[in-house]
């Protein structure tokens, strides 16, 4: 029997996901989440053999969930509405064994959550399309470089965002200059907007 954990935040998406995997006479559905801190806290305390994970979710993302179970042996799945390249890398970065899309036929995730217990990955062909495009690369920002842009798109001033990485106003600005070159935009709004199309936004 293939134990899993389901972590979603719509209830009714939940609920039904929850009664059509308990369907498959392999499956058994063992726990439920609304965001990704239940869902590790999950994993942990039950061990299960999968856990299939929304990305968009309150407190905790699905990726940021992933990205603390990468060494835990439960598998990870994606399932979400959105066919993102930055996403995509960020979850392959995690470990993250398929990643699926919503609009996919419940048999894709039955055969997904077959496929990643027998040792092998899944990715909607989308996905795997995207990758081979020119367009598909990896961001280029550094750790601090996010964390200075996350704190711009909440509309944090310099001055803030200085007082809350402990930088000084002209490092701050430093950084976004160099935010701006390296993503080939002219200033803040476009690098936000690129960022957030890309799913590079933390």
């Amino acid at each position: 029997m293939i134990r899993i954990i389901l972590a979603e935040d719509q209830g009714m998406l939940l609920g039904a996901l929850g009664s059509l995997l308990n369907m498959e006479d392999d499956f058994e559905v063992v726990g439920t989440a609304t965001n990704g801190e239940e869902a590790v806290a999950l994993v942990q305390s039950l061990q299960p053999d999968v856990c299939v994970m929304d990305i968009e979710m309150p407190v905790m993302n699905g990726l940021e969930a992933a990205e603390l179970l990468k060494e835990d042996p439960c598998k990870t799945i994606i399932l979400t509405t959105f066919a993102r390249t930055g996403y995509f890398d960020r979850a392959r970065r995690a470990g993250v064994q398929a990643y699926l899309l919503k609009d996919s036929p419940i048999e894709q995730l039955a055969e997904a959550i077959r496929l990643v217990m027998a040792g092998r990955k899944m990715y909607a062909p989308e996905l795997m399309d995207m990758m081979y495009e020119s367009d598909f690369i990896e961001n280029p920002l550094t750790e601090r470089e996010s964390e200075v842009l996350t704190l711009v798109a909440k509309g944090k001033s310099t001055k803030e965002i200085a007082a809350t990485l402990f930088l000084s106003p002209g490092t701050v600005r430093n950084y976004m200059s160099t935010i701006l070159e390296k993503l080939q935009v002219g200033n803040r709004i476009e690098a936000i907007s690129l960022v957030k199309e890309k799913g590079w936004l933390k």
